[in-house]
């Protein structure tokens, strides 16, 4: 108890220094157009307050009980990984599935057609790209090894593939989705062969560089990209050519159905697009692992010397990671644009990258499921602390919940990583196996790799 009061004073001494100036201290003008600062004392305390309770639970209570129930399930000789498996567990992603397929027309009948847009769009579309584009870096990072920082590059190669040829050529959704997969996957293929060489720490410094250098294309090339102004008037998707969601069209979808004038049915239908588009990533991803492409990379991954004395060549193993993951980063790229309308450089900076990132790692490395419950924790609780107006109850009614939400984003990656350091699934199901498949326990796998 006395070295959990300790570190409890310690915890709120550190958060005092931490958040005095980003907490503890706002400005704004007055009428006379100076900038003026002043203290939010209340609002300090709780912060510095809840580090303080919180450090002083974790060491006091919580701790201690996670070690006497490891320690007896040591005793007892339980196994981390358990094959006995209920029947949540082996129907998972069946149930995962369905609830999926039904989402739209619950989300219609509790809230109505124009109700379910925030539900639909802000955390069903909004979830699924980051679930897209994290299964995507998943086969670079996860699968082979390679520590990409400059994914968002693709992600913007595909929006702008889509964003142009569609607004010069007038080309339509279904011919464009492929070729912005097809174009990324080419500029993958060309980040790729710079970095051959390049493993650790040098490889992120250029990828990184990679992203960057292409955001700043995207910036100065204004003949083509309109610089900062971005593209506009992006034209939507259809369904297949048959029906429009254009107001003026005569085949318009809500005028075809005699359905009242709403943007919900577009919102709906790129819900079943992207969510195909998810599960189309999902199941190459799967297929591939269990190809000697896909035991190429993890070997690759686990040791390149030991990889190349076994007659693996490595530098189409790296091109093929590269391009297969930039290519579903392009499919993502293409449905962003047909989404929002509207495209810049400002949607594909660096944190976008590094939130991408993050969701692998603290999902799982290699581990499809557990990437996805992160997309959900992670971008879910980020929109969902919008709607979290009852905050400034707590923290004052000057406190926006949203502003604070990389800040609460970081916390929740710091708690992740001391309490499941290889990520929400901790375990695999190796691709190659002698007679029965068993899960591999996170104490057996490389750190880091789930």
């Amino acid at each position: 108890m006395a070295r959990a009061l300790k570190e409890a004073f310690f915890a709120g001494l550190v958060s005092l220094g931490l958040f005095c100036l980003f907490v503890g201290v706002e400005t704004y003008q007055n009428i006379n157009n100076e900038l003026v600062w002043r203290m939010r004392w209340g609002l300090l305390a709780v912060f510095v307050g809840v580090a303080a309770v919180g450090r002083f639970l974790n060491v006091a209570f919580i701790r201690p009980a996670l070690d006497k129930r490891k320690l007896a399930k040591a005793k007892s000789g339980i196994l981390d990984v358990s094959e006995d498996k209920g029947f949540f567990h082996r129907h998972f992603l069946k149930i995962a599935l369905i609830a999926l397929l039904i989402y739209p027309p619950v989300s219609v009948m509790l809230r109505g057609v124009q109700g379910s847009l925030l539900l639909v769009d802000n955390f069903g579309i909004q979830i699924l790209i980051y679930v897209m584009l994290a299964w995507g870096l998943n086969i670079v990072v996860g699968l082979a090894g390679l520590l990409d920082l400059g994914y968002v590059a693709f992600y913007a190669v595909g929006a702008y593939s889509y964003a142009l040829l569609s607004t010069h050529f007038g080309l339509s959704f279904w011919v464009l989705l492929p070729l912005a997969g097809i174009f990324a996957a080419l500029w993958g293929i060309i980040l790729g062969f710079p970095v051959l060489r390049l493993r650790g720490d040098y490889l992120a410094i250029v990828t990184l560089a990679f992203g960057e250098i292409i955001r700043l294309v995207l910036i100065n090339w204004t003949e083509v990209t309109k610089g900062t102004f971005g593209v506009s008037g992006i034209a939507k998707a259809s369904i297949f050519g048959i029906w429009s969601f254009d107001v003026g069209s005569p085949s318009n979808f809500a005028k075809s159905f005699g359905l009242p004038m709403s943007s919900a049915y577009y919102k709906i239908f790129l819900f079943y697009v992207i969510l195909f588009l998810c599960m189309l990533t999902a199941y190459v991803t799967i297929r591939l692992r269990r190809m000697p492409i896909g035991r190429a990379w993890e070997a690759l991954r686990e040791d390149e010397i030991a990889c190349r004395s076994l007659g693996i060549n490595t530098v189409t193993t790296k091109l093929t990671a590269f391009a297969t993951g930039a290519m579903f980063g392009g499919f993502a790229g293409s449905f962003f644009a047909a989404r929002q309308g509207f495209v810049s450089p400002e949607s594909f900076v660096f944190i976008e990258s590094a939130v991408i990132l993050a969701i692998v790692v603290l999902g799982g490395m290699g581990s499809l499921t557990g990437i996805a419950i992160a997309a959900v924790v992670m971008v879910g609780g980020t929109e969902l602390l919008r709607e979290m107006n009852f905050l400034k109850a707590i923290f004052g009614p000057d406190f926006t919940p949203e502003l604070y939400r990389m800040l609460i984003f970081g916390l929740a990656m710091v708690v992740v990583m001391l309490f499941k350091p290889r990520g929400f699934v901790g375990s695999r199901a190796p691709s190659a196996f002698l007679h029965t498949r068993k899960n591999v326990s996170g104490s057996f796998t490389k750190e880091g790799h789930g």
